[in-house]
């Protein structure tokens, strides 16, 4: 049983709906819900509001992100937003050597999403030519790593000396996001990197800042922008950091590496405007959301594993881990009682956590669901040659293609799963491109969106994660005082 897109794009939950896993009763007993969720997806589309939804400040707020397949005149996304976007990349290709991008939570996930599908492991290896003109990436901003940190200082060191070497200038631009300027892990590194950057004889530097647009009450960081002259793009209200890969956070690196942005929003609307229907059975956002929801809460299937069978889709998974994390676990419901909702997420890769993890997704306690991404074909995809003939256990597994042996592990792991009441299900990209990344990763986010009217959660807020805030501010500057003793 699947949900297949006119893309191509499908959701298999074969495995996961039908007898001994959720039942038609099952999603039948929750009808009035799922058409009470559906229909505040709906009004948050056309709206922006979502029932009961306060900012961290305990005002009401918008949620827009929604709106952001949409490229058009009024919107967060609109033809002027992308021709500044363009600007950057005008001015990062063939004129920029390094970028960092520096960046927590979904100002990291996202982008490094997008790197990984777009670039892969070995891009600041190649020449400039074979990037097409386009910068090396590093990312940092991300942890308070003195160790990290200071290597990725000596690394564009080491680059600029090997430049002027050549008789060339070396020029690094930091991509510097923060809504306030004041989040500790990436303006620590921010302030790190820039002032050793300065110091540094041979490298020419460049800043973008990627913050609250607002200009009547500027941020830290938009104020420095301001008065430094530095090129802006937003981090808009009413589009949380874990959904923000599709607004200017995510596409300010998009823009910078050649990523095509337009079929990327392209992949999103596509799927937006799949989720529509009020039909569950054709609406994969939907469907998933709710065999997932009473997976958990009438089978106690708590804890998510995503498992992309692919090494770049790991950054996916990781990405996924957050929007799942921060947007359901919540103590509380939308009326003020202790619910205490949300499943555990985990991060897994096909093929290796198969020789990790397996074990404990078959054999251990039937608390899961493990979701698998597939691409269907690769771009490069080479045939096991059978270099060993004399050696039978090589032998066979020769005369086929990569992406079959992988496909043929995924699917002997997805059987096994359901043979002992494993609940599993497949999301299946017919390439691993831009625009199935958009369809993949805006599915996942609506999904969110939906399973909070079925839990009654404010899947749009945050409130643990001002919870350690409010400690470590005042933690920190006892830290200072007695450092300045």
């Amino acid at each position: 049983m699947a949900i297949k897109l006119e893309s191509g794009f499908s959701f298999d939950y074969d495995n996961l709906f039908g007898d001994g896993k959720v039942t038609k009763a099952d999603v039948e007993a929750i009808a009035d819900r799922i058409a009470d969720a559906h229909k505040a997806v709906e009004t948050m589309r056309e709206t922006g509001v979502i029932r009961g939804h306060l900012s961290k400040d305990g005002t009401p707020e918008m949620v827009y992100f929604s709106t952001l397949p949409y490229i058009k005149e009024g919107n967060l996304n609109s033809p002027a937003s992308l021709a500044h976007l363009k600007e950057l990349t005008d001015s990062v290709q063939n004129k920029v050597d390094s970028v960092v991008s520096l960046g927590i939570g979904g100002s990291y996930l996202g982008n490094k999403v997008l790197f990984d599908v777009k670039c892969g492991e070995f891009w600041n290896s190649m020449t400039p030519e074979e990037r097409n003109g386009f910068p090396k990436v590093y990312f940092s901003g991300n942890n308070i790593d003195p160790r990290r940190t200071t290597e990725l200082i000596k690394q564009l060191q080491r680059e600029a000396k090997q430049a002027k070497a050549e008789g060339k200038e070396y020029t690094v631009m930091l991509i510097c996001i923060s809504k306030s300027g004041g989040t500790l892990d990436t303006m620590s590194n921010f302030m790190v990197i820039y002032d050793a950057l300065q110091k540094t004889e041979g490298i020419n530097m460049k800043v973008v800042a990627v913050t609250d647009p607002n200009v009547e009450k500027p941020t830290l960081l938009k104020k420095l922008a301001m008065d430094k002259g530095w090129p802006q793009y937003s981090v808009p209200d009413g589009v949380g950091g874990r959904f923000s890969v599709f607004c200017e956070v995510g596409l300010s690196l998009a823009a910078a590496i050649g990523f095509d942005i337009e079929a990327f929003l392209k992949g999103a609307r596509d799927m937006d405007e799949a989720c529509k229907t009020d039909d569950i059975w054709q609406n994969p956002a939907m469907l998933n959301a709710v065999l997932k929801y009473i997976a958990a809460e009438k089978y106690g299937r708590d804890i998510e594993i995503m498992m992309p069978y692919g090494d770049y889709l790991k950054s996916f998974s990781e990405w996924y881990i957050q929007l799942l994390a921060e947007s359901l676990g919540k103590q509380e419901d939308r009326n003020g009682k202790d619910v205490f909702y949300g499943r555990t997420p985990v991060v897994a890769v096909g093929t290796t956590d198969m020789h990790a993890q397996t074990q404990q997704h078959q054999e251990g306690k039937l608390n899961k669901v493990v979701q698998f991404v597939r691409v269907e074909e690769w771009d490069d995809d080479p045939v096991i040659p059978d270099v060993f003939p004399d050696i039978q256990k090589l032998s066979d597994i020769s005369g086929i293609r990569m992406s079959q042996a992988l496909e043929v592990a995924r699917q002997s792991n997805a059987d096994a799963l359901a043979s002992n009441s494993r609940f599993n299900a497949l999301f299946s990209m017919p390439k691993m491109n831009e625009y199935y990344l958009g369809q993949l990763l805006y599915m996942l986010a609506l999904g969110i969106a939906y399973e909070g009217e079925l839990a009654d959660v404010d899947g749009f807020n945050q409130p643990g994660v001002e919870a350690y805030k409010r400690i470590m501010g005042p933690s920190l500057q006892k830290v200072k005082a007695e450092s300045a003793k």
